[in-house]
């Protein structure tokens, strides 16, 4: 014969279960600079990304279990795209998928026997950084409006409060590059610890006419944590991350991202 569990005692134990399952994993932020938005996840592997495009100008981050949210990232496009091909590529919002997650991942925290253990952040680049549009969905399907920057993960509320310290509106890539590996060493490794090849960065630079997203890699990524922890300023072109050829050659494309036009 079952035993009764009642529902609070229920929902209760899928939370627990949910947050221990996510707080295994490192923590990622994300952060709005003058030039768009910045994405920055602690990831040695090359191929397995935490930071994906989903649409023209809107970009997916996750933490926690891989599998899960690899799942969430491909339904989203799916999503976007029919969405996108049904009414208007400007019906395809930030805040629409950010709606769309959240009902998926309450449906699944309430009615599965397992929760999924993800964190998410969706977000989209505006015409100017007032516009710029960061959700973050939890585990059970809340959604949270993050102005500025937000930061998922176990250490969540520790990882913020060093960006709260550290961001202003209107900083410069490096600046914000510079914030975010701060927080992210408040963990416990020092900033010296971290170096490119541990990392995941992206951007969705605004001022582009169609696709936003770029990752950063190699030369270019090197060159910003230079910049970085010597305090120094990017130059303009540098900062804009996406406006001209110069800012293609620093920020090289995702091959393996979905929604290539």
């Amino acid at each position: 014969m079952p035993f009764y569990v009642s529902p609070e005692q229920a929902m209760k134990d899928k939370a627990d279960y949910a947050r221990k399952g996510i707080a295994r994993g490192r923590n990622s932020v994300v952060v709005t600079y003058d030039g768009g938005i910045l994405f920055v996840a602690p990831n040695p592997s090359s191929a397995l990304h935490k930071v994906s495009e989903i649409y023209d100008r809107i970009a997916f981050a996750a933490v926690g279990r891989y599998n899960e949210y690899e799942n969430l990232r491909v339904a989203g496009v799916r999503f976007a795209d029919t969405r996108g091909y049904q009414y208007a590529r400007e019906d395809v919002t930030a805040r629409g998928l950010a709606n769309w997650y959240a009902q998926v991942l309450g449906s699944i925290f309430t009615e599965s026997n397992k929760p999924y253990e993800v964190e998410l952040v969706v977000a989209e680049v505006g015409d100017s950084q007032d516009a710029d549009q960061m959700y973050r969905i939890t585990f059970d399907g809340s959604v949270a409006d993050e102005h500025g920057f937000v930061a998922m993960g176990g250490q969540a509320d520790q990882v913020a409060v060093v960006l709260k310290d550290r961001y202003a509106a209107g900083m410069s890539i490096d600046a914000a590059l510079g914030a975010a590996i701060a927080a992210l060493s408040s963990q416990g490794n020092g900033e010296g610890g971290i170096n490119a090849a541990q990392l995941e960065v992206a951007v969705l630079a605004r001022g582009r006419a169609h696709r936003s997203f770029r990752r950063i890699q190699g030369a270019r990524l090197e060159e910003l944590l230079s910049q970085a922890r010597s305090g120094g300023s990017a130059t303009a072109g540098g900062d804009a991350e996406g406006k001209g050829d110069a800012a293609d050659a620093a920020a090289e494309p995702s091959p393996g991202d979905p929604t290539a036009p």
